[in-house]
This record gives C-alpha cells, structure tokens and sequence, in this order.
C-alpha cells in the first residue's frame, strides 16, 4: 500500500515554520511498510484544499491530512474533504458535550465558533485527540473502484502524534496486509555526486526491487537504499546485497553504512587506536572544534586546540614562525603545515589539524581567491597538506573546510 500525506496551513508556506509532522507520519507508515509516494502543503485556501484531496483520492491508497481542524475561519479540512468526497458534515452531540465541558472545566465559556470542530464527515469514525480540543476523523470506501482510507487529524504535533499513536496505529496494524521496508544509507564524503553515480548506477540499475536515491549537501553524498517486501528477512537480503555490491566498487571512500556522520567515525576510530587530536583553525573559526565535541564523549581524545585567526595568535598559539607568515602569507600550504605541526606539538597530541583560507565573500585575490583553503593533517608519519578550491558562500566553504579535515583525519587512521 502507498500513502499521501497533505499538510494544510498557509503558515507553513512562509519561511518561518516547518512540516514536521509528515517526517513522524513517514516513519511510523514506514514501520508498518506502508510507503509514502507524495507529500504536499496546502494555504487555507478550500478550492485547493478540495483539488488536492480530489488528486489524492485517485492516485493513493491512504491520505492523510494534518492540520486545519481548528474554530476558525481559515480552519477548513472538514468542509474541503467533505466537497472532494461529496459527502455532509454533521455536528455530533455528543462531541459538542465534550467541548462545552472541557471549556468550563478550565473555566472558560465556549466561544460559538468552537462548535464546528465537532463536525464529523458522514460514516467517519471520530478519533480521540487526549492533547487538544479537534478530534481526528477516518473514512473508509470505493473511490473509483479502488478502496481509499482517509484520515483527518490535527496540526499541532503533541496533538498528532497522541491521536496517531492510539487511534490510528491499532486500526491500520488489522487493515494493512504484512509488509517491511529495509533501508541502508551510504555515506560518502568529498567526492561530486556526478562520479559516484557514474560509477555505482550501472550496480543498482540491476536492482529494479529497491529504490536508490542519491542525495548531496554539505561535502557529504548519501545512498539511500530501500526495499519493500512481503518478509523482513528478503526485503534485508536485497538491500544488503545492493549494498555489498556498491562498497566493493567504491571501497573506502565509504565512511558509513548505516547513517552515521563522520564525526562519529573519526571518533570511533581515534578511540580504537587510542588516538588524540587537537586542531587550529582560521578561516572555519572553530567549527571543526565544535562538529568534533559535539559528541558525547570527546574529551577522550580531542584535548583542545585553538582559533588563531590573526597572525599573532598563528605564532602565539600554534608556534608558527612569523617569517613564514611574512614570506608565504597566512593563506598557504605551508603556513597551513607549520599550524598542524605546531598545535601538535603544544597539546602532545597524536595528530594535529592545521587550517587557513579565504572563506569570503571579501578578502580574496586574483592569486589567492575565495574558497581556496588549505587544510594539514601533522602525525607521527609526517605532515600533508590538501589544497582546495571550494565554490560558494562563507557558510558553505568553512562547511566544506571542516568536512575535508574529518575526512583526512579518517583516511589517516584506516
């Protein structure tokens, strides 16, 4: 079975809120193999609202709409799915007791235009919201000779998932025959999305049964694989053969299999081979520091480090001559090495991470334009150092920066 979920609020058009809820409804219909084919947001607005359910209704077999159950005006789900289905609204007594008394428990009067989210589609069974005021609602029936199960519930999360959880998990473990969804997620950094497709497609071409989708963001390009099968343990087996195909083809430039991030790897790895690192940066301006201690548990090998951004503080804190500064300027491989090289030797660390660059949008020059970074990795086998030409703003290069210095980081400890 597929699903579609359709958020409806004008709100989450604009670019201050997010459709969070569909990330939750996604996960728990893919528990239950239900794969969610499309998702859409929908403004206030009843004619697209009605459009949107009446496309939905013929192209899946379980929609979900969040949001627009509220009292007010633009509250307008009900009345929206009841034109697309061609079917009445009736107000439930009993609902409406409900309301009145909730209102008076708190010691409220109730407002006239609360009565309408006691409106239940004709045949709908009610939902019981325990968080909020507006109950969710299901309908079942034939739509074009396909069977069709709508499902109405609230917009505010805490409400949503309360209503999901126990009301509509139950109903749709009996409804919904027996099927699992396996996934694995390959992660590989540094390397453009054109080559790994280029040379991995040719393997899961071959796999018509499992979904391969191929997502770049941040220095980092996942391989999400994913198979729907009647049994857990074959649509495990096809997945993880499509999986053992890829690694074989692209080797260690695989960092992850099973969507951990790279500084987690890093961090499995430096504590493996009982390993420390401390890092000085300049133009990522303690970014790498951060991405590294942002896991619990790395003061056992990150010992600290430092943001020398002028300079000075290259010479004060990283030990970096200043007549290789003078000479080379702070922009260079080989004031980049003397970094790593430097803040090892300070914090008697097993590694030391150097980096210097241009990140912009100003400072740079015709010979040492934005996006050029260079990044050094100093151990005990010596120092290199990785010159790079990165495209975009300041937040994307320090980005690309830090991520180029996790990765030398995990190549040197495989």
């Amino acid at each position: 079975m597929n699903a579609e979920i359709i958020a409806v609020g004008s709100e989450l058009l604009t670019p201050y809120r997010q459709d969070t809820n569909s990330l939750y409804l996604t996960e728990k219909l893919n528990e239950l193999g239900v794969e969610v084919r499309f998702k859409c947001i929908v403004g206030d607005d009843a004619e697209g609202l009605s459009s949107a359910a009446k496309l939905a209704m013929r192209r899946s077999d379980i929609i979900i709409f969040t949001g627009g159950l509220g009292p007010t005006e633009d509250d307008l789900t009900r009345e929206s799915v009841a034109d697309a289905l061609g079917l009445e609204l009736q107000r439930d007594p009993a609902l409406l007791a409900k309301l009145e008394q909730r209102f008076a428990k708190r010691g409220y009067k109730m407002t006239p235009n609360n009565a309408k989210q006691a409106d239940i589609l004709t045949g709908a069974t009610v939902l019981t919201n325990p968080m909020g005021t507006a109950p969710g609602q299901s309908i079942s029936g034939q739509y074009d000779g396909q069977e069709r199960l709508v499902v109405l519930l609230p917009g505010p999360p805490y409400e949503l998932k309360a209503v999901f959880e126990t009301e509509c998990m139950p109903r749709l473990r009996t409804r919904i025959p027996p099927q699992h969804i396996a996934t694995r997620t390959l992660k590989i950094a540094l390397m453009p999305e054109s080559q790994v497709d280029a040379r991995v497609s040719s393997i899961y071409k071959t796999y018509s049964d499992v979904e391969t989708t191929i997502l770049a963001g941040g220095g980092e390009i996942q391989l999400h694989l994913r198979c729907r099968k009647d049994s857990k343990q074959e649509a495990e087996a096809r997945v993880e053969e499509l999986a053992e195909k890829i690694e074989n083809e692209l080797g260690d430039a695989i960092f992850s299999r099973k969507g951990e991030s790279i500084e987690q790897i890093v961090s499995y790895l430096l504590q493996m081979r009982n390993m420390t690192l401390a890092v000085a940066e300049s133009c990522t301006g303690g970014l790498l520091a951060e991405r590294i201690t942002s896991l619990s548990g790395s003061s056992r090998y990150f010992l600290g480090g430092a943001v020398v951004y002028s300079n000075e503080l290259k010479t004060q804190f990283a030990n970096v001559p200043k007549a290789l500064i003078d000479q080379h300027g702070a922009v260079s491989r080989e004031v980049a090495a003397a970094m790593a090289e430097g803040i090892r030797k300070r914090c008697l660390t097993s590694y030391g991470v150097g980096i210097t660059g241009v990140a912009g949008p100003s400072g740079g020059t015709e010979q040492k334009p934005v996006g050029l970074v260079y990044v050094a990795l100093a151990g005990e086998e010596g120092t290199q150092v990785v010159e790079r030409n990165f495209p975009g703003d300041r937040k994307r290069v320090r980005q690309f920066a830090s991520q180029q210095a996790l990765e030398m980081i995990r190549r040197a400890l495989l």
